[in-house]
This record gives structure tokens, C-alpha cells and sequence, in this order.
């Protein structure tokens, strides 16, 4: 056993003093950490759960199917493996392209897969080779989104660039998500805050947390 159960139930206390009367989803992030760290945090009832690597990611979902868990995938998705993530992720928080798009659409005639939640990941710096759409390229990528068959347009997803103050960004993001909104109304998740942001996020509309040492602890050597 590890003490991670006891700090999820004082993350999940804090949360509870600094929300707003509002649902938020707190997605557990649990990249090289082991199986047994994410069975016993679901023997507490928590069923959220995040990754960010395949085939790590892959192998989890697989190793504990039996317990009804949502998977969500919050790493970079590769055009080439983008069908074999949502095989088991049932949310997709980092759509960044139409051509990512296209790759979750592609298949055999016929191929049986499941709808996907997508949310539309943003790039808030100036550096064009991280992950995420250009805000001028907003909503002609949500609207692909929205138009595809394999996904369902849930809102957007940002990470705080580590060169600005996390409240001004996720302010901005908050603004660019009611653009998504604007297309579609029911899309109104915002994907925002880690272990050392949340509280801002949160005060700027963030619907899911992304949380990882906060409740799971540091990575285990070697990670």
C-alpha cells in the first residue's frame, strides 16, 4: 500500500473548499507509475484516470479493464498510432490538426469504433513546435472536429506556458473556449491546471484537472 489514496482524499478536500458550486472531473495522472499504484487508487472509487505515452498507456487500460475505468489520453497523438490510442482511450485531450483528425476517421469501410470525447488542444506560447493549434486556427479545426463521425467535440485543452503567470493564461484560454463554444454550445469542458497550477485554472473555468504528483507522489526511480 501507499499513501497515495490519502492524498488523493486531501486533494479531493482542497478541491471542494476552492470550487465554485461546478462539476470538475480530476484526472489522475499516472505516467511510469505501476498497475497496483492505479488499482488502488480505483479501490477508492476514482475512475478518471490520465496517461500520456503509448503503448504505456495502451497496456494499463488493458491490464485493468475490469474496472470500469475512463482512460485519457493527454499526450501528443501520432498521426500513425492515433487509431490505436482511442481503441482504449475514451477521452482524447490533445487535437491539434485537421490531419490528426482525418487519421482517427481513416479505417476499413464498415470499421465498428466507438465515438470519442476530443478536446481541442491550444498552443498559448509563440513556439510553434509544441503541441497545439495557433488561436487563429481555432475554429476551423473545431469544426472539423465537430463534422467528424469518430469524435465528439467536448471543449478545449492548454497547458500554462512555463514563461507567464498560469492565471493570465488560463484567462486567455478561458476566452478562446468560448469561441468552441460559439460552434457548439454543448462543448464547454476546459482541460487546464496540473499539481502546481490547478487553483488558478480552476478560477478561470477549468472543468478537468490534469493531476499527477500532487496525489500520486514522485515518479518512481527510473521513471
Amino acid at each position: 500500500m501507499t499513501d497515495a489514496p490519502a492524498r488523493l482524499a486531501a486533494f479531493l478536500e482542497d478541491l471542494e473548499e476552492a470550487r465554485r458550486a461546478r462539476e470538475v472531473t480530476v484526472v489522475v495522472v499516472t505516467k511510469f507509475h505501476p498497475v497496483e499504484l492505479v488499482r488502488e487508487l480505483a479501490s477508492t472509487g476514482h475512475r478518471h484516470f490520465g496517461e500520456n505515452r503509448h503503448p504505456e498507456a495502451r497496456d494499463k487500460a488493458d491490464a485493468l479493464g475490469d474496472l470500469g475505468l475512463t482512460w485519457h489520453f493527454l499526450g501528443q497523438l501520432q498521426r500513425k498510432k492515433a487509431r490505436q490510442v482511442a481503441r482504449y482511450a475514451d477521452v482524447l485531450h490533445s487535437i491539434d490538426s485537421v490531419e490528426l483528425v482525418d487519421a482517427l476517421e481513416g479505417g476499413e469501410p464498415g470499421d465498428e469504433r466507438p465515438v470519442r470525447d476530443a478536446l481541442v488542444q491550444l498552443n498559448l506560447t509563440d513556439d510553434l513546435a509544441r503541441g497545439g493549434v495557433a488561436p487563429d486556427g481555432l475554429e476551423a479545426l473545431a469544426e472539423r472536429v465537430a463534422a467528424a463521425g469518430a469524435l465528439r467535440l467536448r471543449g478545449v485543452m492548454a497547458v500554462a506556458p512555463l514563461d507567464e503567470e498560469p492565471a493570465s493564461a488560463f484567462e486567455r484560454l478561458a476566452r478562446h473556449a468560448e469561441r468552441v463554444r460559439r460552434i457548439d454550445p454543448s462543448a464547454d469542458w476546459i482541460s487546464a491546471g496540473m499539481s502546481g497550477d490547478w487553483r488558478e485554472a480552476l478560477q478561470h473555468g477549468a472543468t478537468h484537472l490534469r493531476i499527477g504528483t500532487a496525489i500520486t507522489g514522485n515518479r518512481p526511480s527510473g521513471g
